[in-house]
C-alpha cells in the first residue's frame, strides 16, 4: 500500500516493542509479491536523482528497502543501511539532499517515530523504477489473488 505523506500512520506499540526481535522475520507472501513487482521494473543502480524538495508518497518493501514517489509517474527503489528498519516506520520520512540531488552513499532517508525518535538511514543504492510501464502492465493483466492466510493454529 502506497503511503501518503500528508496522513500520519500510527503503529501499535506492540509492533514497536517487537521490532528488535523482527530481524529474521520474512515478508508475508503478499509483501514479497509487491517487492518482486517493483524489483522487476527497477533499472540498474544509479548514483543519484533530482529531488525538488517534495514527493508524493512512499512504500516500505522490507527491512532495508523502500520506494519513494517523487512525482505521480516517477519512483525510485532505495536500499538503506542498518540499523533502520522500514517495516516499522511510522509517521513520516524525509530525504537529505545536496543541491536538489539525492546521492547514494552521501544522503539519507530520515525517519521519524514517536516511539523511536529520528533516525538517519544512509542510502546504499538507488534504482529508477519504470513506474509508467509497471502501471500499464498491471492494467492489462487480470488481478492475481493473494495466497490464502495460513489456518489458525490450535492451542
Amino acid at each position: 500500500m502506497r503511503r501518503n505523506l500528508r496522513t500520519p500512520t500510527l503503529l501499535p506499540l506492540v509492533l514497536v516493542l517487537c521490532g528488535a526481535c523482527a530481524v529474521g522475520i520474512p515478508l508475508h507472501p503478499g509483501q514479497q509479491q509487491v517487492r518482486d513487482r517493483y524489483t522487476a521494473y527497477a533499472g540498474p543502480p544509479i548514483p543519484s536523482f533530482t529531488w525538488l524538495g517534495r514527493y508524493d508518497g512512499w512504500e516500505p518493501l522490507g527491512k532495508d528497502e523502500l520506494v519513494i514517489f517523487t512525482t505521480p509517474n516517477d519512483a525510485y527503489l532505495l536500499k538503506i543501511w542498518p540499523p533502520c528498519d522500514m517495516r516499522f516506520v511510522i509517521n513520516d520520512i524525509g530525504l537529505s539532499s545536496t543541491g536538489r540531488t539525492v546521492t547514494a552513499h552521501l544522503d539519507s532517508v530520515i525517519t521519524n517515530s514517536p516511539s523511536t525518535g529520528r533516525w538517519r538511514c544512509p542510502i546504499d543504492e538507488i534504482r529508477k523504477i519504470d513506474y509508467q510501464r509497471m502501471r500499464a502492465d498491471l492494467r492489462t493483466q487480470p488481478p492475481t489473488p493473494l495466497p490464502a492466510p495460513p489456518p489458525p493454529q490450535a492451542h
